[in-house]
């Protein structure tokens, strides 16, 4: 009974979590609504894997480690946001310069070929570089866990329901964009997508450079 409690709080907490856009909302959309179905689902994994190794870190105690650190939080954060900021800055100026569109263009842009491991390396490298992640379970899942549970057992059963919901949505996401693909294949219309999501990115960039 109190494990089925802890679950379902989990699941209101984490539901609410996904539900809301970010970064994971921006890179699902943009891939998918351009025609990379198998690389938009490459994301998805990406992201929900790095979403089980952050779980599984901090059942194991080391991500606490790691936001105890000053040091070690404020490495990967910049690590975090140079990247983001890199990604988002590059999409912007291709459209500016007349770089070909992603169906021809540069295969290390987001949405490039359409391959599930090029997906799900992105997916995967954006996850694991938002030491947020790390702090969100840091602070969050210990409180879902009962006294007297596994602490490990317990957080990856939390962390599976995470990733569940994730996908639950990323689905939804998905399918919604295949409405976009039609309109998506007019050149401006994917430079205005790309230009849009290239702030959004290197906003996010931007924001964790500078959280504290």
């Amino acid at each position: 009974m109190v494990i089925s409690t802890a679950l379902w709080s989990f699941t209101l907490v984490v539901g609410l979590l996904t539900l809301t856009p970010g970064l994971d909302t921006a890179l699902i959309l943009r891939t998918s609504a351009l025609g990379r179905r198998r690389r938009a689902w490459g994301v998805v994994l990406g992201i929900q894997t790095g979403t089980l190794l952050w779980g599984a870190l901090t059942s194991l105690g080391v991500t606490a480690l790691l936001t105890a650190s000053h040091l070690a939080y404020t490495t990967l954060r910049w690590a975090g946001a140079a990247y983001l900021v890199w990604l988002g800055a590059r999409m912007l100026r291709n459209t500016f310069r007349g770089v070909p569109a992603p169906e021809t263009g540069d295969p290390a842009l987001l949405g490039g070929t359409d391959s599930v491991r090029g997906g799900w390396r992105q997916g995967t490298l954006t996850n694991l570089l938002n030491p947020k992640m790390g702090a969100f379970y840091v602070a969050v899942l210990p409180q879902f866990i009962p006294a007297g549970t596994g602490h490990f057992a317990m957080g990856l059963l939390l962390t599976t329901v995470h990733i569940l919901t994730g996908l639950i949505w990323s689905a939804v996401l998905i399918g919604f964009a295949r409405v976009l693909h039609g309109w998506l294949r007019k050149p401006r219309a994917r430079r205005l997508l790309d230009r849009i999501t290239g702030t959004v990115i290197a906003a996010f960039g931007i924001r964790l450079a500078l959280s504290d």
